[in-house]
């Protein structure tokens, strides 16, 4: 069991939940001022995506982080800001032609998915460690391992520490060929990812699997999304590790009664504090996940 819990809050997200969630924050105001409830509720870690204001549909603009993380930062606010870096990894065949992108394709190479990661240098930058079939269409998440490679060289070089983002037992063979070669700086930190559609399922058996398959010594963290969330967070802590929720995964405090992300999180550190663990504060968190702007 994990006594020192690191409690990340995925604020935002980029999934199809603004229609489903009048809360789930769009504006890069709305984003920053969701981060902040979220740190002042418990968590540590925000985990940050942005959206478009004009749809609310998820947006990889270097621009609209910009504004968000300015915002989180001029708040003065003590938490550990981690940006998403998988937006630009969609690809979605055209019926007329499938070796040609359709509707909803979204692909761009490493540079341009790490341009916003390069100018504001958080502390923390996500990334998929693999390629994954996406909800019950035709779309598919690309992550290629050249991409990775050439990704994780890159926050390497800027002191900015990879979350390996890992929805399945051959994501993190592939991370631990990273390591192995020298491009992810000791300690490693991952987050097991589960019940997306179609990765790896969120119960304990998988969540056990996954953990026994992590490189020694590695800091890592697991949620699950829907309804899955807060047994993950329990099972998390249990199995030694730190915790994950937030409206990107979830949107519900209760049946029926939708959450904020401060609610989320003060769920969270209900459930830890009950289990008789100690939530770690944002520069406690630093240190343990050996980030640079440890004291």
């Amino acid at each position: 069991m994990n006594n020192e819990v690191i409690i990340t809050c995925a604020v935002s997200g980029a999934g199809d939940t603004v229609g489903r969630h009048p809360g789930v924050p769009v504006t890069p105001e709305q984003v920053a001022n969701a981060a902040i409830e979220a740190a002042k509720a418990g968590a540590a870690v925000a985990h940050v995506h942005v959206r478009d204001p004009e749809t609310g549909k998820g947006s990889r603009d270097p621009a609209l982080f910009r504004e968000a993380v300015e915002r989180i930062r001029d708040s003065g606010t003590d938490v550990v800001i981690n940006l998403t870096a998988g937006m630009g990894g969609d690809w979605v065949p055209s019926e007329d032609d499938p070796s040609l992108p359709g509707p909803g394709t979204d692909m761009i190479g490493p540079a341009e998915r790490l341009a916003h990661v390069e100018e504001l240098k958080p502390e923390i930058c996500s990334l998929d460690c693999g390629t994954l079939n996406f909800g019950g269409g035709n779309e598919i998440y690309i992550s290629t391992p050249a991409y990775l490679k050439a990704m994780a060289e890159q926050v390497k070089a800027w002191g900015v520490k990879p979350e390996l983002e890992v929805f399945d037992l051959g994501h993190i063979r592939f991370a631990r060929s990273m390591i192995d070669a020298g491009l992810i700086e000791d300690p490693p930190l991952f987050q097991i990812c589960l019940g997306i559609p179609w990765g790896a399922g969120a119960d304990t058996a998988t969540m056990m699997a996954m953990r026994d398959a992590l490189p020694p010594g590695a800091n890592w963290a697991g949620f699950g999304i829907s309804r899955m969330e807060m047994p993950m967070v329990a099972q998390a802590v249990i199995l030694g590790g730190n915790a994950r929720v937030g409206l990107e995964d979830n949107l519900y405090l209760d049946k029926g009664v939708l959450a904020s992300n401060g609610q989320l999180v003060e769920r969270a550190v209900e459930i830890i504090e009950r289990l008789g663990a100690r939530v770690l504060a944002p520069q406690e968190a630093r240190v343990k996940l050996g980030l640079k702007g440890a004291a």
